[in-house]
């Protein structure tokens, strides 16, 4: 029953990570519906195979991109200019982009987790509340980004105030249920990237972070492991919880793309508001 509870939140990882929903409030919640209160899922090694997972697939689908911005990248520092190339343009408004979200990751990102869910713990009824409530306001915010702006722009139109903006929307995502890629594709429509872009901007955006966060979380279980903190047999959940990840966030952003190219950003937004409906039900039942 672990393992499958293993796949199942594999898989909701690598959805929601890249669909705008917020994977660490699909993550809190799936568990706290079910009442799956096995440790091991709140295991560090099950973080760390949820973070590289997901991180894989990103590179993996982009990895063109990624080999056509690491050429660009060396090319500049070694000339040392960025010139009219849209290229070298391009990825140093991304490095830029993601410091807000380093910055506030490593400053506050313990202090939030503790406040909403602390490993080993149920999560409280207001915690739940509150995360509602954010998921719903975040479901707004992405209503009016993608019914009231225009969407005219394309990727390589990002401005460096553009890439602040959105670099600053990506550090909100430390609160669950805000969503990384729901954040930064809410202040890319916003902006006036059309969907595709600010879903595209969104994805490659998302992996220094992911990166960051699969490390953070790796060394730490190191050290766990090495004091003798740490229970081996958990360590059968890693590649259960990356390959359920890294498979179902490589198809995510594979379909995702494919879809905004002829829809709108409703059914995400509908979704969120019927998720926090459903999880103030519950909570005030439970209450």
């Amino acid at each position: 029953m672990l393992i499958l509870q293993a796949i199942i939140l594999g898989i909701i990882q690598g959805l929601t990570e890249f669909m705008p929903l917020s994977s660490s409030a699909h993550l809190i919640i799936v568990p706290w519906l079910f009442g799956w209160n096995d440790p091991a899922l709140t295991s560090l090694s099950f973080d760390v195979a949820l973070h590289f997972g997901t991180l894989l697939a990103v590179l993996v689908f982009f990895a063109t991109d990624w080999l056509s911005m690491g050429a660009a990248a060396v090319a500049s520092i070694r000339e040392r200019k960025i010139g009219l190339d849209p290229e070298r343009r391009f990825v140093w408004l991304l490095v830029i982009a993601t410091i807000p979200g380093v910055i506030v990751g490593a400053a506050a990102e313990s202090k939030i987790e503790a406040l909403f869910h602390e490993p080993g713990h149920p999560i409280s009824i207001s915690a739940m509340v509150v995360m509602a409530a954010i998921i719903a306001l975040m479901g707004l915010a992405l209503f009016l980004a993608d019914q009231k702006a225009r969407h005219d722009r394309g990727l390589y139109s990002i401005s460096l105030k553009d890439a602040i903006i959105i670099g600053c929307a990506q550090a909100l995502a430390i609160f669950p249920g805000v969503s990384r890629s729901g954040s930064t594709i809410t202040a890319g429509l916003a902006l006036g990237l059309d969907r595709g872009s600010a879903t595209r901007y969104s994805f490659l955006l998302s992996a220094p972070i992911v990166a960051g966060a699969g490390f953070i979380s790796l060394l730490k279980l190191i050290g766990q492991i090495k004091s003798g903190l740490y229970v081996p047999a958990e360590l059968v959940l890693f590649p259960i919880g990356f390959i359920s990840a890294a498979l179902s966030g490589f198809l995510c952003i594979k379909y995702l793309l494919r879809y905004l190219q002829h829809h709108s950003m409703g059914i995400f937004v509908y979704y969120r508001w019927a998720l926090a409906a459903l999880v103030i039900a519950i909570a005030v039942s439970r209450g």
